[in-house]
């Protein structure tokens, strides 16, 4: 439970001001952000993937038209027509250098002839090396004649060589993986114009481009490509981690990747896995992949197809992709800003409403502090004054009430003393009163007695003086309680409860004959002794013998007065419950009203004209003093009244414990 005043203020605060912020933060950062950052990253996927595609498009163009311009050269066209030893040989291997040198997009061009043999090629490359002979004699040994595209070609005028390897690259040459890769274009060569017949066509030019050149469009891509200069400063943004990658018409082959260990591998197969990917892109020509993820990364990734062999191109699928860690790291940033700039609201919130909340609530500790003073007695104390607000003169107020209370407790001090020796006069005539009462009747009957003559005169004078003598040597004991209770408190002794019952009974026999009451105990009557079988260390209680004769006597006379107009039986018992000794004394009287029965043993209460009411709160303090309890209730069946009271039962070294019987 929050206690202090500072705490709720500084929870206050954070209730009214920051977690609206905070609420704020996290909607800016669950919806806003995420949604923004999705549409960004979708449109810029879809766009640059789009770009690629266009560029590789337009590349595959230029170097379809840079054949398309070697084959209307008409020193192409002689150099097939005259054979191995015409003089155009040299031309040829010329223009061929120059092309190659020059424009730098294609590694060989080669003219064959129809029946595919090479005629001539270009024996320096793009810097002006002499191509190795090993290599030139691998181009004049390929089966050309064999290529499903140079039929077509001779055919139709013109072909297009997807990616492969031709093998023009030996084995054991340390080149990147993409030099032994080439895509090229074959264009058919007529003769020249003969107006005696018809122009025939004369052989082929193939050009093969180096796969290099996708490759370096495709590493190059994204931030890379863009950035002039490296930068020093790592940074998560959208541009970081894009990258692209080439796929063959059948959606499902790697041509090109960052990773060239993956050329040819299956995108459906291991080690990429991706079987959703490729169903994507022969779903439709432009798009967004599925999330996906790979190495352990979630992506996000968009496709475009290049154009198809039908339009000049490939069909090669053209994808973008970006890793989930950099779309969001901007957002990250965001929620990182808000996370500080909360964190700081938050702190300066906090020393802000601590410091106004002790100023507050120091004159409220120090109230606090003077009041516990006050609580232990200290009345000079005095709350120091501060300011002019409600606090001070709450202040005010409270130095005003300990004058006051400082005035009033001597006036205090001895209404409570004149109290209390009213009290106690009225406890000692109480006490003293219920001994005088069977001296009286006892005086009584021997007077009747002696007038009558009875011949029963010298026992009921020899009972008299008995009763005279124990209530006389009670009211001694009742003045040597009081001067007890002043200060000095008699030890316990063991105490038979039984006879204790027994005692009070016998006392309180002459008062009950003169009022038509009945004394019984365990089938015995006025008084009489209970069997000795039933009597014992059983009943045994740790109590002070006169405290607690004063409190049966109590109960007793109390009991004789309820059936003072009935007349009836009163019945003792006496009986083990568990570790406890329970002693009852029921009457048939006149019983206890309800409203009444809960304050009988409260001081001062009776429900009769006489009396100080004392006699029951007496019996409730010696009993508990004891370690015992008392209590007062109507009989559940027939009239009258049940006062019981329950004592720890203290038990001597040669008890045996009883199965439960009562006296």
């Amino acid at each position: 439970m929050i206690r202090r005043i500072s705490t709720k203020w500084v929870l206050a605060v954070l209730a009214v001001v920051i977690l609206p912020f905070l609420g704020f933060a996290w909607y800016v950062d669950a919806f806003v952000s995420h949604r923004f950052a999705d549409d960004v990253v979708r449109y810029h996927l879809l766009g640059h993937a789009a770009e690629l595609a266009e560029r590789l498009d337009r590349l595959v163009e230029e170097r379809r038209q840079d054949a398309q311009v070697l084959v209307a050269v008409p020193t192409v066209s002689y150099a097939l027509t005259e054979g191995d030893e015409n003089v155009f040989r040299s031309g040829v291997e010329s223009l061929f250098n120059r092309l190659v040198a020059q424009i730098g997009a294609s590694d060989f061009v080669i003219a064959i002839d129809r029946r595919g043999s090479v005629v001539h090629t270009n024996v320096r490359d793009s810097v002006g090396v002499p191509v190795d002979p090993w290599t030139l004699d691998a181009i004049r040994r390929f089966p050309w004649a064999e290529q499903p595209w140079f039929a077509e070609a001779l055919r139709t005028g013109a072909a297009s060589l997807d990616v492969a390897q031709f093998g023009f690259v030996h084995e054991d040459a340390e080149v990147p993986v993409e030099a032994r890769y080439h895509f090229g274009f074959a264009q058919r060569v007529l003769g020249t114009f003969d107006v005696l017949g018809p122009v025939e066509t004369v052989g082929l030019v193939v050009t093969l481009v180096p796969w290099s050149a996708v490759q370096e469009e495709v590493s190059n891509y994204g931030v890379r490509r863009r950035r002039d200069t490296p930068s020093d400063v790592e940074s998560q943004n959208i541009y970081d981690s894009t990258y692209a990658w080439v796929w063959g018409s059948d959606a499902d082959t790697i041509l090109a990747h960052p990773r060239r260990e993956l050329y040819g591998a299956k995108v459906s197969e291991e080690p990429v896995s991706l079987p959703q990917m490729v169903e994507a892109a022969r779903e439709t020509r432009w798009g967004m992949y599925p999330d996906y993820t790979f190495n352990g990364i979630r992506k996000k990734a968009a496709f475009r197809h290049g154009h198809s062999p039908e339009d000049g191109g490939f069909g090669w699928v053209v994808g973008v992709g970006v890793d989930f860690p950099d779309i969001y790291g901007p957002i990250h940033e965001i929620t990182t800003t808000i996370a500080k700039a909360s964190t700081l609201v938050l702190l300066v919130a906090i020393v802000v409403t601590v410091v106004v909340a002790r100023r507050t609530t120091r004159p409220v500790q120090d109230l606090e502090a003077f009041t516990r003073r006050v609580a232990s007695g200290d009345l000079d104390a005095q709350v120091p004054v501060r300011g002019h607000d409600e606090l001070a003169d709450l202040a005010r107020s409270f130095n005003r009430m300990t004058g006051q209370l400082k005035e009033n407790r001597a006036q205090l001090v001895e209404a409570e003393k004149d109290a209390a020796w009213r009290e106690m006069a009225r406890q000692v005539a109480h006490e003293i009163k219920n001994p005088l009462t069977p001296i009286q009747l006892s005086a009584s009957l021997l007077k009747r007695a002696y007038d009558e003559e009875s011949p029963e005169f010298p026992k009921i004078l020899d009972r008299t003086i008995d009763v005279v003598q124990r209530q006389v040597r009670n009211m001694r004991d009742i003045a040597q309680d009081f001067y007890r209770f002043a200060g000095e408190h008699r030890d316990p002794v063991p105490v038979d409860a039984s006879e204790m019952l027994d005692e009070v009974f016998e006392l309180n026999a002459a008062w009950a004959e003169s009022e038509g009451v009945q004394l019984a105990r365990d089938g015995a009557v006025n008084g009489a002794a209970a069997p000795a079988e039933t009597n014992g260390s059983r009943y045994v209680v740790e109590a002070d013998p006169d405290a607690l004769r004063r409190a049966l006597v109590n109960l007793v006379s109390n009991a004789i007065e309820a059936s003072d107009e009935t007349g009836g039986e009163i019945r003792g018992a006496v009986e083990r419950r568990g570790s406890d000794v329970q002693i009852t004394i029921r009457d048939t009287g006149r019983g206890i009203d309800g409203d009444a029965e809960e304050h009988f043993f409260d001081p001062y209460f009776t429900t009769r004209s006489s009396g100080t009411g004392l006699g029951l709160a007496i019996v409730r303090r010696i009993v508990e003093d004891l370690g015992g309890s008392v209590d007062l209730h109507n009989a559940e069946e027939g009239p009258g009244a049940v006062a019981t009271i329950v004592l720890p039962h203290h038990a001597l070294p040669h008890d045996v414990e009883p199965d439960g019987d009562h006296s």
